[in-house]
């Protein structure tokens, strides 16, 4: 890839997987739509790893409190609030896995495309806006229970699918359960971290069964720049949220899903 090539596609990936407009689509639309080569696996690997340590430096206290936690009281044989959330995270993250290990194949052959993933972009950016606009936002998510993590869990699952944003689509089930959006968006980025650890580890065994030579000025150049973008995108996605609300994000999907039937017409 040429060096323009890397510096576009990491600040994507580092902007977009925490904001609700899907980073897969955004990732697949530049070879797509514009003939860009494919940044191949190795680059994947790179923006997973910045993208995952940006959001655990950013809730780096939160992380280490739960994870303290839960050590803790597994041992204890005790459930108290911080373990129970990350009990939560875990159970959250259980559907989503299964449902990339059952389907992963069908939905990299089938579901791939730019009409997908335009119809998937304003389907379910219409599903956020009515979530954003129904929703009683009075729960905290000091009071997330195991069965809203499960039904936000079975949610994840659907970003699968091109074009949903996984981000987009557990903050839409946290709102339809009555969650304040910043309680949604806060266990939203939890509930990536597990998630992005294991599309890495994934992405990087596939890397070493096919033995292909690494670039490693562009691998390091994407982990930077999908780190210092995914930073900046979760602080001001955090700072805004209550202000702005969601619907400049629903609008977007909604103009970007009808530009590319346009395109596809």
């Amino acid at each position: 890839m040429e060096l323009w090539h890397i510096v576009v596609l990491a600040i994507i990936q580092g902007l977009t997987e925490f904001l609700p407009i899907s980073s897969s689509a955004h990732l697949i639309l530049p070879s797509q739509l514009l003939g860009w080569p494919d940044q191949g696996l190795a680059f994947d690997v790179a923006v997973h790893v910045g993208t995952l340590t940006a959001v655990v430096w950013y809730f780096r206290r939160v992380v280490s409190r739960l994870a303290l936690a839960w050590v803790s009281d597994t041992v204890r044989a005790r459930i108290g609030s911080d373990s129970g959330l990350a009990w939560a995270i875990i159970a959250a993250t259980v559907p989503a896995g299964l449902a990339g290990v059952l389907l992963n194949d069908f939905i990299e052959t089938e579901l791939r495309s730019s009409l997908v993933i335009a119809l998937s972009t304003i389907g379910f950016g219409l599903m956020l806006w009515w979530a954003d606009a129904a929703g009683r936002q009075a729960r905290g998510i000091e009071g997330l229970r195991f069965k809203d993590a499960l039904i936000i869990g079975l949610a994840q699952a659907l970003a699968l699918i091109p074009g949903t944003s996984r981000s987009g689509i557990t903050m839409t089930a946290a709102l339809f359960l009555g969650f304040n959006r910043d309680s949604a968006a806060r266990f939203s980025f939890l509930l990536s971290i597990p998630l992005i650890a294991a599309a890495g580890l994934l992405k990087t065994l596939e890397l070493v069964e096919l033995g292909e030579a690494a670039d490693w000025r562009s691998i390091a150049l994407g982990a930077s720049l999908s780190f210092v973008s995914a930073v900046v995108c979760i602080h001001l996605f955090l700072t805004f949220l209550e202000r702005l609300g969601l619907m400049p994000y629903v609008i977007y999907r909604l103009l970007l899903g009808l530009l590319l039937l346009v395109m596809l017409w």
